[in-house]
């Protein structure tokens, strides 16, 4: 199945396990009503950024949105996310534990890529550590350079972003996520 009826479908049924209407789930995610509803019904393709806010609306680590979405156990890894025309792509590398209340991922910035993230809730730490290429990240307002095998970390819960300098090769960083409240623990499709 492409990835975005994979969204749209695993997004109704977590919204119907929610027993939210469209307007609640708008509400809680800050993404509007009329994007969920294009988004549930197949005709957008949301953007990694949607994807973030949609997880944080629903108290999801995104490896627990991205295993509802897909239909699978929540402790499956491997799986690579890259909406259409996405220059980021994601992969998680242990999904959401719960006991430990951490998520590691792999992202990769195509050359020249750059985004920025809105704040997470208080308390939620970014460890990055580069695999590959040159990352900048913006913490507190300031750019940090970092080259292949250093490591920052950061509270979360302000703007913070991701940049590749580079335009010739892709940036690799794998990113563990505190999240000290915790995430909800729902139910896939598949299960």
């Amino acid at each position: 199945m492409e990835f975005s009826q994979q969204v749209a479908s695993g997004l109704k049924q977590l919204r119907k396990q929610y027993q939210w209407s469209l307007d609640t789930a708008a509400k809680k995610t800050g993404v509007s009503k009329a994007m969920l509803g294009q988004i549930e019904r197949g005709e957008s393709s949301p953007t990694l950024n949607t994807l973030w806010k949609i997880a944080r609306g629903y108290e999801l680590s995104f490896s627990q949105l991205m295993a509802l979405t897909a239909g699978t156990e929540g402790n499956r890894s491997g799986t690579l996310y890259q909406p259409a025309g996405s220059l980021l792509r994601v992969q998680p590398l242990i999904p959401y534990d719960p006991q430990m209340k951490i998520e590691l991922l792999q992202l990769e910035l195509m050359p020249g890529y750059m985004r920025k993230s809105t704040a997470h809730e208080p308390g939620v730490i970014e460890h990055v550590i580069v695999i590959s290429g040159h990352l900048s990240i913006l913490s507190e307002d300031v750019w940090h350079s970092l080259e292949p095998g250093q490591a920052f970390h950061f509270d979360a819960n302000c703007e913070h972003g991701y940049r590749n300098d580079s335009d010739l090769e892709s940036t690799i960083f794998h990113n563990l996520i505190f999240y000290p409240q915790g995430r909800v623990q729902v139910k896939s499709n598949g299960s």
